[in-house]
């Protein structure tokens, strides 16, 4: 009996794959899998993913939400679909761009190239679109980068109780913080200190 599997992939926590899930669910997905993460990322940094594609055998079904679940780069898309095809699985996206069951695997390749060079694209713009927020938003004084996750009193203390010879564990502790912020309070004030 084959399987129709579902891969579902956000590129945030802010995102939301409840409507990604569902459409799969509607489609008869019976396997749905899928991770939080960008889709320029490595295919180690995705265990979903990769336990699919390791679990998915001939004849099997894969169905996406649309095929930039898979990837965001043209080489990326090909690679795996290309995995896929020579492995007896076939490929259909809800938006209904691919569908390898109907489709031929010259027109296939076609169809994901140009995809992958339109994801691509998309993937360049949102990139300069960001960068030249960023820009403005740095030209109008808003600063950039995490919030400090610690106050002025704080720092104080760290620096006092460093000073007394206590341990940054200990200084954590007392303060209700981590060591790992305390480290980085006591980075950032030796990095300032004059020498």
């Amino acid at each position: 009996m084959n399987t129709i599997y579902g891969y579902w992939r956000c590129s945030t926590d802010h995102q939301d794959q409840e409507r990604q899930i569902q459409s799969l669910k509607d489609s008869g997905c019976e396997i749905i899998v899928g991770d939080k993460i960008t889709g320029t990322s490595n295919y180690g940094e995705r265990p979903e993913l990769s336990k699919l594609l390791e679990e998915i055998k001939e004849g099997d079904l894969l169905i996406l939400s649309e095929l930039s679940r898979l990837g965001r780069t043209m080489e990326v898309m090909l690679v795996e679909v290309n995995k896929l095809i020579t492995k007896g699985v076939d490929i259909k996206t809800l938006d209904k761009r691919l569908d390898t069951t109907t489709m031929s695997k010259e027109i296939v390749k076609l169809i994901v190239g140009i995809m992958g060079y339109c994801s691509e694209m998309e993937l360049s713009q949102i990139k300069t679109r960001t960068s030249e927020g960023r820009k403005i938003a740095i030209s109008r004084g808003v600063k950039m980068g995490r919030k400090k996750q610690y106050t002025q009193f704080q720092i104080e203390e760290v620096m006092k109780k460093k000073s007394e010879g206590i341990g940054l564990g200990t200084i954590g502790k007392s303060l209700g913080m981590t060591r790992s912020m305390v480290q980085r309070i006591v980075r950032s004030q030796t990095e300032v200190l004059p020498v």
